[in-house]
């Protein structure tokens, strides 16, 4: 219903731009990888289709973040945690799937339980043979995380750097927790050696091409859930929240629903996020729960732009293929110290991002009124 007041009153051209790249990259990429030569120069190596993924992939977890931390003001460190609960459970399904064709040859049990003297499958895990069951705890479980976490955050009004510390802490809670090899997730070693999705080889290239489509679709329907969002009522009451809590508080509304609300969406949109990167990538583990990948994800959205919906996007895209080329070479060692680099010079000379700085440059070009042209000299005047 939103999303339809949002068309009806006409969808803003920048959201139409990405939408609409969005959905040809969606199309284009697979064809390109499937039906054109190996040695085509326009062809697209399966391998280079699995990163494009994931970069997507990350661009939905980015734009999850900017919606709480550039509209409503909370900075959430602990956004990695949501992503990564959302990939074990669609790591779960993908172990489930592979019944006897494991190193053990197992039906009912997933390699490292055996490994681990497991007799029976844990009570966490039942259910997860199904693939609408898999994606509703996609969604259900790091949203109830979300919800019993802001139900006692924003009621006891923690705000600011508190309210980030406590989200990393939440995160890295979590990432203790998934490294025991007795709580039933696979330990430090995680899930991978996955076989099929849906009945079809998550190797094949037509799966790959699949996988990177409806991630590329994801995004641009989440891209577009967000901008309706933003542009309605509840946007604008987000907007004051983050500019002026108290006094938007003073005015009537009840604050911690609206951060509430949009913190759970927040969060859903992280968990599946993180189902579509796993099939991807092949393993999910611990260290998604890492606070320094939260970290991480918050310098995308910085470098891009906070607060534009586009720039997390963007930020993304740039500072994740930049990852690929430093840390395939000889450069390896100094990824981090750039990226650190990045940030400083990010906040400090362009504290609005790479899309909000170019946007705010487009106004100004805009609002600026022409040179007025100097009037002709009048011959009758002069004499």
């Amino acid at each position: 219903m939103l999303i339809a007041r949002f068309l009806r009153n006409g969808l803003d051209w920048r959201a139409g731009v990405v939408i609409a790249i969005l959905a040809v990259v969606a199309v284009g990429v697979p064809l390109l990888s499937l039906y054109t030569p190996a040695d085509s120069p326009i062809h697209v190596p399966t391998y280079v289709v699995s990163l494009l993924g994931k970069y997507l992939s990350y661009a939905l977890l980015a734009l999850s973040v900017d919606l709480v931390w550039g509209f409503c003001g909370i900075l959430s460190l602990g956004h990695g945690a949501f992503f990564a609960l959302g990939g074990y459970a669609m790591g779960m399904y993908l172990m489930r799937q592979i019944g006897s064709r494991g190193v053990y040859g197992n039906a009912e049990l997933p390699d490292f339980m055996v490994f681990l003297n497991w007799k029976e499958l844990p009570v966490a895990w039942w259910g997860f043979e199904h693939f609408p069951y898999a994606l509703l705890m996609v969604v259900l479980v790091p949203g109830i995380l979300a919800f019993v976490f802001g139900w006692f955050a924003f009621r006891s009004r923690v705000t600011g750097v508190y309210l980030s510390i406590i989200t990393q802490a939440m995160t890295f809670a979590l990432l203790l927790a998934f490294f025991r090899n007795d709580f039933g997730f696979g330990g430090n070693n995680g899930m991978t050696d996955f076989k099929d999705i849906l009945g079809f080889n998550v190797q094949a290239d037509a799966t790959r091409g699949v996988l990177f489509a409806v991630t590329a679709l994801a995004l641009a329907f989440f891209f577009l859930v967000c901008s309706a969002l933003v542009a309605s009522k509840f946007g604008k009451v987000l907007v004051g929240v983050r500019d002026a809590e108290s006094r938007t508080r003073f005015l009537g509304y009840r604050v911690e629903n609206y951060k509430l609300v949009v913190f759970v969406l927040s969060a859903a949109m992280a968990g599946i996020a993180g189902a579509l990167y796993v099939p991807q990538v092949g393993i999910i583990n611990p260290s998604e729960f890492s606070p320094a990948f939260s970290i991480e994800t918050v310098i995308w959205v910085a470098v891009g732009g906070r607060g534009t919906l586009i720039g997390p996007i963007v930020g993304a895209l740039l500072v994740n293929y930049a990852k690929t080329v430093f840390t395939t070479g000889a450069l390896a060692q100094y990824w981090l110290f750039l990226l650190g680099g990045l940030f400083i010079a990010v906040t400090l000379f362009l504290p609005k991002g790479i899309v909000g700085t170019l946007s705010g440059l487009l106004r100004r070009r805009r609002a600026t009124p022409p040179a007025a042209e100097a009037p002709a000299p009048n011959p009758q005047a002069a004499e």
